[in-house]
């Protein structure tokens, strides 16, 4: 038998056996992190854009109120905002009765842990608001189901501000929570980095249904007015 050899009854030639395994396992280990760490910006894939270009003033019945003031900001939580998207667009939309309806979306390149999104459920209370109800709703707008969500929120008992949200992922819309970890996780498997945007409407009233069923019509208007590529940056592909 050649000197070479390993002998299993040997605790040098087990020592060395379980050392080269290690070496083994760590570097397959390292091999693997290195093969599933997202490198391919997915917001570089999606090409540069601008919301306030891609978001039209005029569509359907509605066009930008330029006598609205705005909604309640606090500036503590605009400064979070800024911090942690690279695009922000604020507008009042008005139509032929008068209604109002206010558009938020916030758009962020890179939707790694470190860089989240900031939910209207959080964002709100953190500027005084109650929130009184917080609910799942699949809303069937541009022929696709988007999975959102519908906030009532009021402030001071004066200021009753139903809201409706939801987010896309890289090109899937979620309601956010587990689903948005779910869908950051399957593309980073692809190598991807996603970026992300949110999408909320809003309006001042107190007929809650009467509400959301504005906010329905108004968004529908409004997906309806862009392009496709557009529709799925603002909807899920």
């Amino acid at each position: 038998m050649s000197d070479a050899t390993l002998n299993p009854a040997n605790p040098l030639d087990r020592q060395t056996r379980r050392a080269a395994l290690a070496a083994l396992l760590m570097g397959g280990a390292a091999a693997a992190a290195w093969k599933l760490t997202p490198t391919q910006r997915m917001a570089s894939l999606h090409g540069d854009f601008k919301l306030e270009a891609l978001i039209p003033q005029r569509f359907g019945d509605w066009q930008v109120d330029a006598a609205a003031v705005g909604g309640v900001v606090n500036p503590q939580q605009e400064e979070l905002l800024k911090q942690l998207y690279s695009q922000i667009l604020t507008r009042t939309y008005v139509n032929a009765l008068g209604q109002r309806v206010m558009l938020s979306i916030a758009y962020g390149n890179d939707q790694r842990d470190g860089m989240q999104m900031h939910y209207p459920e959080i964002c709100y209370p953190a500027q005084g608001f109650r929130l009184a109800s917080n609910a799942k709703a699949d809303l069937n707008l541009a022929g696709r189901r988007i999975p959102a969500r519908r906030l009532e929120t009021v402030l001071a008992n004066q200021r009753y501000e139903p809201v409706t949200y939801w987010t896309v992922i890289g090109e899937t819309a979620v309601r956010g929570g587990s689903d948005k970890k779910l869908a950051e996780m399957r593309y980073g498997f692809q190598g991807l980095i996603p970026d992300g945007l949110l999408f909320r409407v809003s309006s001042v009233d107190r007929d809650t249904k009467a509400a959301f069923e504005l906010q329905d019509r108004f968004t529908a208007a409004l997906l309806a007015s862009v392009a496709q590529p557009a529709l799925n940056r603002l909807a899920g592909a």
